[in-house]
């Protein structure tokens, strides 16, 4: 691998240099220009990541161990777990939270008779906590829901219950359709504090949102509360700000990188979206260990960006078919009979790739480069598909755009380089999970690609791009665009059921990091693009970034 890395170095730049073509009319995106300049973000800087503050932090952990340990009744320590997940603090308390919730589902949720017995708010918290741990728990618990309700709570409760369900799960389908109406009806007769609470669950249920964004939104909420817990307050803003300066270090490396390409320069076609790619990888995984995996999956986030807009913007066929070839041969003397534009994107991620695979052997003695380059020519066969529909004119019908879709949206790439960048040990292991996870990953990819037609669709028809869901989806069955949306949701909503119960059904603990890594990168894509197209359109996402990645909470 080595070198290979020392090949690439000397690799003659006159290349990039021969084999001038005469001008073609190119099409544009007539991308916005990105907000954050490279002397920006490497100005950056934060004092939480002094010592001194990592040293408060673990003072407080060890203070709220002993206080998740001694909790009390069921009802006040499954909110306390509540409280943790929406602050963003839970994973510093794992252990705890996972001997809590299995000695109260012994002691309180293994018998349906004990459940019988539960107020509606504590029964719809613990059915939610619990089956987010993989515990089985019946909807049939929830039978006579609408006998039971007391107070606004319990309906919010059982609301965001209901988002955990399975497929042919009919009692909280019904759940979810009386508490949505309760809540939307009795919404303005609420106090400011609960009614707070529920336009926000109403928005983005609990289980579809993104990590560090609900915590951003919660930790004020929280400090307003009249039972809030002094210690939690201050972990929660403490170990935001400590977590949110390992972010801008790893944004820094990212943007050095991607200086160095020099693509922003030189495929000014394509959209900068360094910081935005950035921003994925917070979605996917927010927690600090995950630092290194973070600077690899924004590279390849940016190196998907542009090669997808080489593919939906400014290649011809010939020129396409040519670079998709040459992907799939891995074969860097063949860059010659590339146009100009294609070497320099070429030789840019082939490096990147090469030294991913490469620092990933030195780490853990594993040979990732034959799955990377494989996963790579699958998104950019894909891409090709897309391109030929376009120049030939063709619309596909929806089964046949989504039997391609579910990999042109690059998230089963994307997966493979997350399951990468965290522990592995073997080929064997390696093997394992592709078996495993299959489901998993086209389960998850399916809803992305959805949720990114739902947000980018208007937009991308404008350029004249290839149909997507949604107008297949009219052409083939005479829809509105209406109908077709709401289709398409019903479509995403009975996925995640799937997903749901994936979750519930892994039994190694590779495999269930591996589906919240997927379901977290399902929340970000819906996030990114829940209101437009907010990875192309760099002002939906700024007030986002400088308060997630630059602005501390104080």
């Amino acid at each position: 691998m080595a070198s290979i890395l020392l090949a690439l170095q000397s690799t003659p730049i006159a290349l990039l240099n021969q084999n001038a073509v005469e001008p073609l009319t190119r099409r544009s995106g007539n991308y916005a220009p990105t907000l954050w300049s490279f002397d920006f973000i490497q100005s950056l800087s934060s004092e939480y990541a002094g010592e001194a503050y990592k040293a408060r932090a673990d003072t407080l952990m060890e203070a709220l161990k002993m206080m998740i340990t001694n909790v009390g009744n069921p009802l006040s320590s499954l909110e306390l777990v509540d409280d943790l997940q929406r602050l963003g603090i839970s994973y510093h308390f794992e252990y705890e939270i996972s001997n809590l919730l299995e000695k109260i589902y012994c002691n309180n949720y293994k018998s349906h008779d004990e459940w019988r017995k539960m107020g509606l708010n504590l029964k719809a918290l613990g059915f939610r906590l619990l089956r987010q741990r993989g515990y089985r728990v019946p909807q049939e618990i929830f039978q006579n829901f609408k006998d039971e309700v007391e107070d606004t709570t319990g309906v919010l409760n059982l609301y965001e219950a209901s988002y955990h369900s399975f497929e042919d799960e009919s009692i909280l389908d019904d759940a979810r359709e009386f508490a949505t109406k309760y809540l939307k009806e009795n919404q303005y007769n609420m106090n400011e504090s609960m009614s707070i609470l529920v336009s926000h669950a109403l928005e983005v249920p609990q289980h579809w949102s993104v990590s560090r964004v609900e915590a951003k939104w919660f930790i004020p909420v929280y400090e307003n509360r009249s039972d809030m817990n002094p210690l939690l307050l201050e972990l929660a803003k403490l170990d935001y700000n400590i977590v949110q300066a390992g972010y801008i270090e790893d944004v820094k490396h990212a943007s050095r990188w991607w200086k160095n390409t020099s693509w922003d320069k030189k495929l000014t076609f394509a959209r900068d979206r360094l910081v935005e790619c950035f921003l994925w990888t917070v979605g996917f995984t927010y927690q600090p260990k995950f630092s290194p995996g973070r600077r690899n999956v924004a590279r390849v986030n940016a190196m998907i960006t542009t090669i997808d807009d080489v593919y939906d913007v400014y290649g011809t066929v010939e020129e396409l078919e040519q670079f998709t070839n040459i992907i799939t041969r891995w074969d860097i003397n063949a860059i010659e009979e590339l146009p100009d534009y294609m070497k320099i994107c070429f030789l840019g991620f082939y490096n990147t790739i090469n030294e991913i695979a490469y620092n990933t052997m030195i780490e853990s003695g594993v040979l990732i480069l034959p799955y990377l380059k494989k996963a790579w020519a699958e998104l950019c066969k894909s891409y090709l598909v897309e391109a030929k529909w376009y120049y030939s004119g063709h619309t596909p019908t929806l089964q046949e755009y989504l039997d391609n879709a579910w990999v042109s949206i690059s998230s089963p790439l994307v997966f493979m380089h997350i399951r990468f960048s965290s522990s592995i040990s073997s080929t064997e292991e390696i093997l394992q999970w592709f078996e495993e996870s299959k489901n998993i990953i086209y389960l998850a990819s399916f809803i992305c690609r959805l949720a990114d037609d739902l947000g980018t669709s208007s937009d991308e028809m404008a350029r004249g791009d290839v149909p997507k869901a949604m107008q297949c989806y009219m052409n083939e069955s005479g829809a509105t665009e209406d109908e077709a949306r709401r289709y398409i949701k019903n479509l995403m909503l009975k996925t995640w059921k799937k997903l749901n119960k994936e979750r519930e059904s892994a039994r190694s603990q590779h495999l269930r990091e591996f589906i919240e890594y997927a379901m977290d990168g399902v929340r970000m894509t819906q996030f990114m693009y829940g209101k437009g197209d907010g990875h192309g359109n760099p002002n939906m996402t700024e007030s986002h970034l400088q308060s997630l990645l630059f602005n501390p909470i104080v």
